[in-house]
């Protein structure tokens, strides 16, 4: 773990002021241009920032005075392998800054790391079918097996088959709870929990034994929605949280997914009737290419085709949201590729790799927004 900073102190303290939430924090940094500008303002200095009265000002002037409790929880943090990311450390996940209430601090146990920028939210309904359940373990293995991090809820249903289906792709999945993370909710998901931490990461804002209570839940909400470039909703209840995640997706400017249902069935009101309000209906693969597809309008590969013959690699540059994780087979078969199509047998051949290892890198590089299947089985890069 590492050694807290003054820094840090400073932000947790006043991230743990009772009535400073998100938009609060952010008008008082705003007003005062540094979080050590915060702890210098007067009373009167703080009573005049937006959405702050005078008995407020007072309230925060006195709390962020005392800096025991903000202590006695970074010793907890330390005590249970627990890191603490304010919004100004590089560490702290680069899609989930740009919405317009990011939280300013955020605990997180495990560990977080660039590639998560490449990140889907798979949520839905807590009491799913049988048939919902196989679909957001499907979808989930199927963009975890292609480099993309999972991110849901760790809530009983569809959240625990997102996570499941992405750690059985031997992938990468982020749980976001609406406690502290000094406990598990639900109890029974205590050892997926542990899993997901070492694939991963456990993600709150939340002080680390505050105890899971419903008004947590929208706001926990939101953060998967930060997290995720894209969302993807199976199996919800019209008035669901996870239709609380879909719209604040569309706020974030984020692209919105859904697997439509039997219309006879409660949990499919919200799919359903996200399809009809234009969320994209996903059924498979192609559904999710096309929309994902999108990244690609933001990405420029290079590729030096002596390099790749040579050294087997490709170049690639960054996006706005991270760096894309291509694995050595994704590497080698975009090698083979340029602008001209080539056809999948002379990919085959030239990269060296099995006909089930081309398809599957070749569907991860559409996943990605690099590449284009063209007719007759013939891609090229975009």
């Amino acid at each position: 773990m590492a050694n807290w900073s003054e820094n840090t102190l400073k932000w947790l303290n006043l991230h743990l002021v009772k009535d400073v939430g998100p938009k609060t924090f952010a008008n008082l940094l705003s007003s005062f241009g540094s979080i050590q500008g915060v702890y210098d303002a007067s009373i009167f200095q703080l009573a005049s920032v937006k959405g702050i009265s005078q008995k407020k000002a007072e309230f925060i002037y006195n709390s962020i005075r005392d800096l025991s409790i903000a202590k006695k929880e970074l010793d907890l943090a330390q005590k249970l392998g627990i890191d603490v990311l304010t919004i100004e450390d590089e560490s702290y996940p680069k899609l989930l800054s740009q919405i317009d209430d990011p939280p300013h601090v955020i605990f997180v146990k495990g560990n977080i790391l660039r590639q998560d920028n490449l990140s889907v939210a798979i949520v839905g309904s807590r009491t799913c079918s049988q048939y919902g359940f196989e679909q957001a373990s499907r979808f989930a293995h199927l963009l975890a097996s292609s480099g993309f991090t999972i991110v849901s809820g760790l809530a009983r249903g569809i959240d625990t088959a997102a996570h499941r289906g992405a750690i059985a792709a031997g992938g990468r999945t982020i749980a976001v709870q609406g406690r502290g993370l000094g406990g598990v909710f639900p109890p029974e998901n205590k050892d997926l929990a542990d899993i997901i931490t070492n694939n991963g990461a456990m993600v709150s804002e939340l002080p680390i034994d505050f105890e899971p209570i419903g008004a947590n839940f929208p706001a926990r909400n939101r953060i998967i929605a930060g997290l995720s470039l894209a969302t993807i909703i199976v199996e919800a209840r019209k008035r669901g949280g996870a239709l609380i995640t879909a719209r604040l997706a569309m706020e974030y400017n984020r692209d919105v997914m859904a697997v439509p249902g039997r219309i006879d069935n409660p949990c499919s009101e919200g799919p359903n009737s996200l399809i009809r309000d234009g969320a994209t209906l996903i059924t498979g693969i192609d559904d999710i290419m096309e929309t994902l597809g999108a990244i690609g309008n933001t990405i420029k590969p290079y590729v030096d085709k002596e390099s790749a013959k040579a050294q087997a690699s490709v170049e690639q540059t960054l996006f706005d949201a991270g760096e894309l994780n291509l694995s050595d087979d994704e590497n080698i078969v975009l090698g083979q590729l340029s602008k001209e199509p080539q056809h999948i047998d002379n990919v085959i051949i030239h990269s060296g790799r099995s006909v089930g290892k081309v398809n599957s890198a070749l569907t991860a590089l559409q996943l990605k927004g690099l590449i284009k299947q063209m007719p007759g089985n013939f891609f090229r890069i975009k």
